[in-house]
């Protein structure tokens, strides 16, 4: 190795280090301020640092926390998904249809409805890699026509999940004796810590990271970029088709119309929680911590009873600082 090619090698590893240190800093700031934040509404209502209320926060985070996990991996290779909020109702639609109006068994039906999530990703990731149609413009089209499916195939009412034995149980009942903690909870922490051992230690992580880093230069070392795209849209899919499992097991019907700005939610707790629109950087443990400063957020200003335009405000300016925050870290002043 020569003297160059040392040196080359020891900056990278500088700057991974640096990359590293910076990362923390943020899931440190996060977690900073979702204590802070958890403290002012506990010091400004005595309703609010109950047992029962932190229980409702957990619950309030399954639905947004299993989006955002999933969409994490998408911004991470520099890419965006709007239609997880119209596709989690369409799954939660097309769970109707297979356990209640084709009456399969409950295993069966829930695993068709994470796959047809996975499906609306692999359309996705096929419209952008293979199409090379703009991720926003791909994502908004898939947003738009999830929609109407969700209308068109439901006939436009509820399907009712009363007759489906122990599905409701998925996200309201209690897995773990003598702990008030419900399963949908349970099964956020469950795919969280999964998908965060499949960012950090596997192929899959590796490649996502390494595409929104540098697209040119992953493909230029060799590697399919646009199968290892479509592979990221597919697995994000899958979480899709969860929140649509869990937010209809929770409501006890398939709601065609439920599920707009659910997208701008997730999309919103990842960032808070440190992932780079520009891709390359993120984790799933920060996610998580966004997603539980928006829920605590929600809660806090609901017991406050601020009205729901200023709750929408509100939010809009912590995304803002937090997208602000990540540009003035990297240096971006443009």
């Amino acid at each position: 190795m020569t003297t160059a090619q040392a040196r080359t090698l020891g900056g990278r590893r500088r700057n991974g280090a640096l990359a590293a240190v910076r990362g923390r800093l943020q899931q440190l700031l996060a977690f900073a301020s979702l204590i802070v934040i958890y403290v002012f509404f506990a010091i400004a209502s005595p309703y609010f640092p109950t047992y029962d209320n932190f229980v409702s926060i957990l619950y309030s985070t399954v639905v947004i926390g299993t989006l955002a996990v999933g969409t994490t991996f998408v911004i991470i290779s520099a890419g965006i998904d709007l239609s997880i909020g119209t596709g989690m109702a369409l799954c939660a639609v097309m769970s109707g249809v297979f356990l209640v109006n084709a009456g399969l068994p409950l295993p069966l039906g829930v695993l068709l409805t994470l796959l047809f999530g996975g499906f609306m990703g692999l359309v996705n990731g096929v419209n952008i890699a293979l199409l090379r149609i703009p991720p926003f413009i791909a994502t908004l089209a898939m947003m738009l026509v999830a929609e109407g499916l969700a209308l068109v195939v439901s006939d436009s009412t509820p399907i009712y999940f009363t007759e489906v034995s122990g599905y409701a149980d998925i996200s309201t009942g209690r897995l773990v004796p003598g702990v008030d903690i419900p399963n949908a909870v349970l099964v956020l922490v469950v795919v969280a810590v999964v998908a965060g051992v499949l960012l950090t230690k596997s192929v899959l992580g590796r490649y996502t990271y390494s595409i929104g880093s540098n697209e040119e230069a992953t493909e230029l070392s060799g590697i399919d970029v646009r199968r290892w795209k479509i592979t990221i849209y597919t697995f994000a899919g899958l979480f899709t088709g969860l929140a649509g499992v869990l937010i209809s097991a929770r409501l006890g019907s398939a709601q065609p119309a439920t599920g707009m700005g659910y997208e701008l939610q997730a999309i919103a707790a990842v960032v808070i929680g440190g992932t780079s629109l520009s891709g390359g950087k993120g984790s799933i443990l920060g996610t998580l911590i966004g997603a539980l400063i928006i829920s605590v957020l929600n809660n806090g200003l609901q017991i406050m009873s601020i009205p729901q335009e200023w709750q929408n405000v509100i939010l809009g300016c912590v995304i803002l600082l937090a997208v602000y925050t990540d540009r003035a870290r990297r240096g971006d002043s443009r």
